[in-house]
């Protein structure tokens, strides 16, 4: 009978991490969708003629990058739960919304003002998942029921596993539906494609009604209380800056590095331009992403995610150099290109991309993990922007597509990142161990006591009360026994 409690009790806490972390499926879903169907239904020519290409993609950054500021203020300020319930309440209407757009008398260039001005407010809402669903799957990671040696895997898959899950998706389903409209009803095909990112949006939403704040949070959130940002700044200002920097290193290379599952997709298929072979191809090229971030879930508590990480980096880093100087014998043989390929994309995954969200949640304290995890994924989606406008050129200062030098060129750079990114880490970072959240945080209130500052006012007003009510009923109990009383405990 105990050992089925012990089950209930931990299938329980699994499923909390879970609903905390699962909403981020939606972030790969929108993102990865976007791109797959309406490049090919309209085609870059006419999509060109509206700016599409940096509207409305520049739209849904700015709002990520919104949405994980606002949402990492009032993750802390307001509470884990209201950030999480808004995010996907925002992210399931305005999935709805831009799967409806529309311009006036028909318009084209109507239809993508308004698509894009979703895309914007959808961003806010997948944004705000990073500081409110990221940071509190981390604390419920760290809560009664899981696993010491099993923390860090369970949010790595309820996290970033999610978000890959949800690119391989967004190719999958225009695919089936391609698949059932077939050619001449493409229309239907990619608004049926945008519409159903509300499916996983209100299931996460109906999932998390139930919810309560995490255990850390009541404790040692500064809800109540002001914030001493210089306070904190001093003594995690240095982690922080590590932590974003080495993020909007990795956004730099990952988000760019796309634009090569192109040249691989064109070279297999000959050029072949059918949706549904383009199609294919994209849910195999976004699969190579799911052995990376699955398999460093089952070694990130063994090596931590520091380790990890640089493990990640470097390996990346070799792949990319191997890549750079056996590039013209892999394109003789597309297939090995593809594989290797793929490998590069899985390290990538393996390391930061398992292990940037760890460390941006468990290197803080619940106080501002929120605004912390929040300022380190915007900088990662700056990097990410920076990156997709930076790479064309780059490109084309190597010799331009067409030529080995241009394709080459951005492996050797994106390399040679990976190695900065990993000795930044290995400087910079410090190590997690298991349970280390509720450790960092008493260390934490010391400091804090240490400067001056009332650390009495930490904490939900309703658990302070009880803590206190506890403490004085334990006191009353005391005084009650006689003092030469003997017991055996």
């Amino acid at each position: 009978m105990s050992s089925d409690l012990t089950f209930k009790q931990r299938l329980k806490s699994v499923s909390l991490i879970f609903a905390c972390g699962t909403a981020l499926f939606s972030d790969g879903y929108a993102n990865g969708v976007i791109g797959n169907v309406l490049t090919r239904i309209y085609g870059k020519e006419q999509l060109g003629s509206h700016n599409y290409s940096t509207t409305i993609s520049s739209l849904g950054f700015a709002g990520t990058v919104v949405g994980m500021l606002i949402f990492g203020y009032l993750s802390d300020k307001i509470g884990r739960k209201f950030g999480m319930m808004s995010a996907t309440a925002i992210v399931a209407f305005f999935s709805l919304l831009s799967a409806a757009s529309s311009g006036a008398h028909g318009s084209f260039g109507g239809m993508l003002a308004m698509l894009g001005a979703c895309r914007f407010l959808l961003g806010i809402g997948v944004g705000a998942e990073y500081p409110c669903g990221s940071v509190s799957a981390s604390e419920q990671s760290e809560q009664e029921g899981i696993s010491r040696n099993a923390q860090h895997r369970w949010f790595t898959l309820a996290t970033n596993s999610m978000i890959d899950f949800g690119f391989v998706i967004s190719a999958f389903v225009p695919l089936v539906l391609f698949w059932i409209f077939g050619d001449n009803h493409l229309r239907a095909v990619w608004r049926i494609s945008l519409g159903l990112g509300v499916v996983p949006a209100m299931a996460v939403f109906v999932w998390r009604l139930s919810m309560e704040e995490p255990d850390r949070y009541k404790k040692d959130s500064m809800k109540h209380a002001k914030v001493p940002y210089m306070l904190i700044l001093r003594r995690y200002g240095v982690s922080l800056a590590a932590v974003s920097f080495t993020w909007f290193l990795y956004d730099f290379i990952v988000y760019p590095f796309g634009l090569f599952s192109s040249i691989v997709v064109n070279n297999i298929t000959g050029g072949n331009d059918s949706m549904g072979v383009v199609l294919g191809w994209a849910v195999v090229i976004n699969l190579f992403y799911m052995p990376g971030t699955l398999g460093g879930a089952f070694i990130v508590d063994y090596l931590g995610p520091k380790y990890t990480m640089i493990t990640g980096l470097l390996a990346q880093a070799v792949i990319g150099f191997i890549m750079s100087g056996a590039y013209v014998h892999l394109t003789n043989n597309i297939a090995a290109f593809a594989v290797v390929y793929g490998i590069f994309l899985s390290f990538g995954e393996l390391g930061p991309g398992n292990c940037l969200g760890l460390l941006a949640s468990k290197t803080s304290p619940t106080a501002v993990r929120g605004q912390f995890y929040g300022i380190a994924a915007a900088v990662g989606k700056v990097g990410a922007f920076v990156g997709t406008w930076a790479f064309p050129p780059m490109i084309d200062a190597f010799g331009g597509s067409d030529s080995v030098r241009g394709n080459t060129g951005p492996f050797w750079i994106g390399s040679g990142l990976a190695i900065l990114s990993a000795i930044i880490t290995f400087v910079f970072i410090k190590p997690l161990s298991h349970d280390g959240m509720e450790e960092e945080d008493r260390l934490f209130r010391e400091y804090l006591e240490a400067n001056g500052y009332d650390t009495s006012q930490m904490g939900l007003h309703s658990t302070a009360s009880s803590d206190t009510a506890s403490i004085e009923k334990e006191k009353i109990s005391e005084e009650k026994v006689p003092r030469d009383s003997t017991y055996v405990v």
